[in-house]
């Protein structure tokens, strides 16, 4: 048996008389079956009109993990009212996490305590994720046997991304396996050549902003929804320079990091996640002080100290700002306004193009406990 939700005080307080949590919600194996048009048919639950039926269901308060849910019903019968039962499905998606195991509906059984109430539970909920929902009110009798109303109408609702507090989380896991800090002195951008040739003659020689794919954790608020270009940062221990093999293509752009990263810009943590691979990445975003991706940032995501993080640092020593990266995770840079090719160079590297690093869409291990945290994955 799954333990209960726990209480989010952010959510509601039992004491309050008008929001209740599920405190007594259990997946208990009282096999709910599959409805047949609108009725249950287990054997164990007798069919009763004369319960009230849900309706106009009301879901609100909607994180990554929890919701509120509340409905009307006629007062007919209503004291004899003694469960809910709530039906909870993720909505059918062709483009879901083909890697993930299959996700079986989740029946749910709470006392009838005041609405509206709160549904709390990692185990049963994912971030930023489509789900149905119908209830049926029950009245449980001395033989144990339930009597229950019909279903209710089925509503759909989405779960909400990660907010600041679970970003924290991710944070503090990630600061665990950073390691020490080592020194560069420039951002770089590898691509096609094509790529370069289309920003000179399309952009006016300015690489623009995109949103970033779905790469990373399920539940990122950036994911899909920050503009930015990435940049990576990584140098090779035994010379202190960019490696010479990359992923995404054999032209690299090279930039000063100041020109990037200085006083003038805010730094964020955006994600920490691993592809089915001992490794792991960190996403940052730079953000210039005052501009549109710096107040996207403000709202969703913990801003770093630039002078002191376990990441990315930017200081001053004898007049000159001196960077620092991490050592033990792959830092993914998002800069978030457009950079002019002029700031730089473009040259192309002498070595390989390995395609097996790519992380362009890449879906987070949701069993590695190394940077998954206690809500959806």
């Amino acid at each position: 048996m799954d333990a209960p939700p726990r209480l989010d005080p952010a959510l509601g307080s039992p004491a309050s008389p008008c929001e209740d949590v599920i405190k007594n919600l259990s997946l208990e194996a009282i096999q709910l079956c599959e409805r047949d048009g609108n009725k249950s048919q287990d054997s164990g639950i007798a069919e009763m009109e004369e319960l009230p039926v849900p309706h106009n269901i009301k879901i609100s308060n909607i994180t990554c993990d929890s919701f509120k849910i509340s409905w009307e019903m006629d007062s007919k019968s209503k004291d004899r009212i003694t469960h809910y039962f709530i039906d909870l499905n993720k909505k059918e998606n062709k483009n879901s996490n083909k890697f993930k195991h299959k996700d079986v509906p989740t029946k749910l059984v709470a006392k009838a305590v005041p609405l509206p109430m709160t549904v709390r539970g990692h185990w049963f909920l994912s971030p930023r994720t489509e789900y149905t929902v119908a209830v049926q009110t029950a009245s449980k009798q001395v033989d144990g046997d339930y009597v229950v109303s019909e279903w209710s109408e089925i509503i759909e609702f989405c779960t909400a991304d990660y907010s600041k507090v679970h970003l924290t989380q991710l944070l503090e896991k990630a600061e665990v396996i950073a390691g020490r800090m080592l020194k560069f002195t420039v951002f770089y951008r590898n691509q096609h050549k094509e790529y370069f040739d289309y920003i000179r003659e399309q952009h006016g020689n300015a690489m623009q902003p995109s949103v970033k794919d779905n790469s990373g954790s399920h539940g990122s608020p950036i994911s899909g929804k920050l503009e930015g270009i990435f940049f990576s940062c990584s140098t090779e221990f035994n010379t202190g320079k960019p490696p010479q093999d990359s992923p995404y293509g054999r032209y690299r752009f090279e930039i000063a990091a100041e020109k990037l990263f200085n006083p003038n810009t805010n730094l964020y943590f955006g994600d920490f996640y691993c592809m089915y691979t001992a490794y792991h990445y960190v996403i940052l975003v730079i953000a210039p002080v005052g501009s549109p991706g710096d107040e996207f940032c403000k709202q969703r995501l913990p801003q770093l100290n630039s002078k002191d993080n376990k990441f990315l640092t930017c200081t001053e020593e004898d007049g000159t700002l001196v960077f620092h990266h991490a050592q033990d995770v792959i830092l993914e840079v998002i800069y978030t306004d457009p950079v002019d090719l002029s700031l730089g160079t473009v040259a192309e590297i002498t070595g390989h193009q390995l395609m097996s690093l790519s992380t362009a869409n890449a879906k987070k291990d949701p069993s590695c406990k190394t940077c998954n945290i206690s809500v959806g994955r």
